[in-house]
């Protein structure tokens, strides 16, 4: 996976998507989205973290790891059978040296997270090659419309994995989406709804505008969008 040959603006925020080859699926049980999920975190640091060696050897908790100054913010994120989802933007204020100042930020963490991932995929299922496709996707989130609904669009994803075709015929049961939601841990939908878990440290919602302050915005936004009563 190459440097992106148009850089991602600093400062601006982006949604970035990848998918498996052939839309193969990449997450094949819950130990394989427990493992992206600590690479979310881990691989978005400054520093080249190997995670046999200084977690599993070590015998570290992911999630007590000091992995130091992270590379990027990410504001909101989804796992789905064969892609992922992330909402994310590369601050302004960081600061870096004069050789990681050459690059792209974003392009950096997503190589490092797709690659270790690969890398971990590959050993357990005993399969060699690449396993996205490609160049990763991103789409510059131009104005809060377009913001609140890729808030909205993420942590909506999941409902499609049990009625697949819920956008263009509407839910049909929108009480049990709502519980599938409340249900799926492979998202930041329950970060939102103010779940106390360890996967709360992969975001950093200071620097996203505060469309959600509460968990009650945060559920009437969704509320909203399917179509159910409060």
């Amino acid at each position: 996976m190459s440097i992106r040959k148009v850089p991602i603006i600093r400062g601006e925020y982006y949604h970035i998507y990848n998918r498996g080859n052939n839309k193969n699926t990449i997450f094949l049980d819950d130990e394989d989205r427990e493992r992206f999920v600590k690479l979310l975190y881990l691989c978005n640091s400054t520093k080249n973290i190997n995670f046999r060696e200084d977690i599993i050897k070590k015998k570290i908790d992911v999630w007590d790891f000091e992995k130091g100054e992270t590379i990027v913010s990410i504001g909101a994120w989804v796992l789905m059978p064969n892609h992922f989802h992330l909402y994310i933007i590369y601050p302004k204020g960081l600061a870096f040296d004069d050789y990681e100042e050459n690059r792209n930020k974003i392009s950096t963490f997503i190589i490092k997270l797709c690659t270790a991932y690969t890398m971990y995929f590959n050993r357990k299922h005993k399969r060699t090659g690449s396993l996205f496709e490609g160049k990763f996707k991103s789409v510059n989130v131009m104005d809060d419309i377009q913001a609140k609904y890729l808030f909205s669009y993420i942590h909506l994803n999941p409902i499609k994995l049990i009625q697949s075709d819920w956008k263009e015929k509407g839910i049909f049961d929108n009480k049990k989406a709502i519980t599938y939601l409340n249900t799926y841990k492979w998202s930041s939908y329950l970060d939102y709804m103010n779940v106390k878990r360890d996967e709360n440290s992969i975001l950093k919602t200071e620097d996203f505008p505060e469309f959600f302050p509460t968990k009650e915005k945060f559920e009437k936004e969704i509320f909203e969008w399917i179509g159910l009563e409060e």
